[in-house]
């Protein structure tokens, strides 16, 4: 899958990767959550977690490229994310949902070119139309963030600069 870099038991996407493990342990991270979207999914039961990082809210303007890289794109990234999760032998019913990024990077305040706002209000509406909620999340604001999913827990971490916190 394009963004992805296995390194041992670290697996680090970058934009628009979407990574699933079935693994008893091990940690799935992606870096520089701006104004994209970080969605974690973890069953504890089955050892699956997955996380994806997308860019854009829609496919509807980038047909091309949805077909050759569809985790940029939150309406594309997230339904796959859950197929590819219970694929690996999650039930979605059990899977914890966290997120992260969605900032708003330009520091303008007009929501036409925030695109961080319209990933979370296109991430909520993927979400609902699976039937999934939100566990836990940081979102919004203006810095950017590294997220993490530990499979061994399915702890996630958010760090921005010095300050790490788990969701």
């Amino acid at each position: 899958m394009p963004g992805t870099e296995s390194v041992g038991q670290r697996w680090v996407i970058g934009i628009g990767g979407l990574e699933v493990r079935c693994a008893p342990a091990g940690v799935i991270i992606t870096h520089a959550l701006g104004s994209c979207i970080g969605v974690a999914v973890h069953d504890p039961y089955a050892h699956v977690g997955g996380m994806l990082h997308a860019q854009m809210p829609s496919s509807a303007k980038s047909p091309d490229l949805a077909r050759s890289d569809p985790g940029r794109f939150v309406d594309l990234g997230v339904p796959l994310l859950f197929q590819r999760a219970v694929e690996a032998g999650a039930d979605k019913r059990r899977l914890r949902i966290a997120v992260a990024g969605a900032a708003n990077m330009s520091a303008v305040a007009n929501p036409l070119f925030d695109i961080g706002q319209q990933n979370l209000t296109a991430l909520r509406k993927a979400l609902w139309r699976l039937g999934a909620l939100i566990a836990a999340e940081e979102t919004g604001g203006s810095i950017p963030r590294t997220f993490s999913l530990d499979l061994a827990t399915g702890a996630t971490t958010v760090q921005s600069g010095a300050e790490r916190r788990q969701l």
